[in-house]
């Protein structure tokens, strides 16, 4: 028999942070001791209180179905939390819970994303413009482009690498990139896979052009409590005119350390609401039962723990930077998450290094570098180019002192930097 597969699938590739991922598992279970830094996940453990609140809600025969958009208590801390932060125009009401935010994001895509006709997505690309235009600021997470395509969209793209991936001097390429057919614009800030921060300036000017093409703007915040060096995240939704066409993402994933719980949310106008529950309802009914309540927990009582593992993140960043800086490495200095992204291979217009003829890949072929860094180094990284950004390589510092320090001496030994 000969499957037949839906062309909205067959133009999505595999996740690529997970594919470099998996490779480290394969050469570990061969007995090589690889420093993985392609993980985006912090490596800490969950907080004691939260794993005691979840045996706590097991105890009490927590296990069963939800209401679908979440259990009251946990809308009611989001809500909170939001309101805290700034977002008075979301109540407990405009919550739906998700089983991490990775769902969040599919069902606001689904929700708000058509085909070329609503059902028939286009197979012909990211320069297809027969669905509706999504807006991405690249490098960009690489599920934002899956997901767009799922949905049936198509895709407009800015490169922020000239600016040392800040928004403020991309402003001028985003008003030529988004017209009146762009129906979404994602920003992620603080921003995976660069660290960034958005100032409140840049996201100002992503405001007047949502307001002027009516466009609907996904603020995902889910490294907001991770910062340094006093910056703070502004959340777009705080913004004049932002109130309701923004819709404000987050999860427990990475400033509680919950990757493997599977709990995120988010927080928009009551019709996006309505219309993504639909899809949330079909798909996954709910988030789990006993993880909901620990996340009520997370989210209350959680934040000595949240501030050391950011000073921890912290401290790693300086060590890394410093580390790169010895090696004549060139790396936008990040200012939140726990990602950097150096220039590892430069393309020939580069003057970053001046030593870049001299590294084994060819100008602008990160996933080369990537490749040989794997495989010759043990050294795990993901290339730039999986986000849109050639030329770049992603590396977690969410590893010990020792290991990053083991990672770029390994690098160094090989010649890839």
């Amino acid at each position: 028999m000969t499957m037949d597969f839906a062309s909205r699938v067959e133009r999505v590739e595999p996740s690529a942070t997970l594919a470099i991922s998996n490779k480290a598992a394969q050469l570990e279970a061969e007995g090589k001791d690889v420093v993985d830094l392609s993980v985006g996940e912090p490596d800490f453990d969950t907080p004691e209180n939260i794993k005691d609140a979840a045996k706590d809600a097991l105890d009490a025969g927590h296990t069963g179905y939800t209401s679908s958009n979440g259990i009251p208590e946990l809308k009611a801390a989001i809500a909170e939390k939001l309101h805290d932060d700034g977002l008075t125009q979301y109540d407990a009401d405009n919550v739906i819970v998700t089983p991490g935010g990775k769902q969040a994001l599919y069902e606001i895509f689904q929700a708000v994303i058509d085909g070329d006709d609503g059902s028939h997505p286009s197979s012909s690309g990211t320069s297809s413009r027969s669905g509706d235009e999504v807006a991405l600021l690249d490098p960009a997470w690489v599920s934002y482009e899956a997901m767009a395509k799922l949905a049936g969209g198509s895709l407009t793209r800015v490169d922020t690498a000239p600016h040392d991936f800040q928004l403020a001097g991309a402003l001028d390429d985003l008003a030529d990139a988004v017209s009146d057919d762009t129906e979404l614009l994602v920003v992620n800030s603080p921003g995976n896979p660069h660290g960034a921060v958005y100032s409140e300036d840049a996201l100002k000017g992503v405001r007047d052009l949502a307001v002027e093409h009516d466009i609907t703007v996904i603020s995902d915040e889910i490294y907001k409590e991770i910062t340094y060096d006093g910056v703070e995240a502004v959340s777009l939704g705080t913004l004049e005119g932002m109130e309701d066409r923004t819709v404000t993402l987050n999860g427990f994933s990475k400033a509680y350390s919950m990757t493997g719980w599977r709990l995120g949310y988010f927080a928009g106008p009551e019709e996006l609401v309505s219309q993504a529950g639909k899809v949330h309802s079909h798909s996954v009914s709910c988030a789990v039962n006993f993880v909901q309540h620990a996340g009520v927990e997370a989210i209350t009582n959680t934040d000595e723990a949240v501030e050391e593992m950011r000073q921890a993140f912290a401290e790693r960043r300086e060590f890394l930077m410093g580390l790169f800086e010895d090696h004549g490495v060139r790396v936008p200095e990040p200012k939140g998450a726990f990602y950097m992204m150096p220039e590892i291979a430069p393309d020939g217009d580069s003057e970053s290094r001046s030593d870049s003829d001299s590294l084994p890949v060819e100008p602008g072929d990160d996933t080369e570098w990537c490749d040989k860094a794997i495989s010759e180094a043990q050294v795990a990284t993901v290339p730039g180019t999986a986000f849109g950004t050639p030329g770049y390589a992603r590396i977690s510092y969410a590893n010990s002192k020792e290991r990053l320090r083991e990672a770029v001496d390994r690098l160094a030994e090989h010649d890839l930097i």
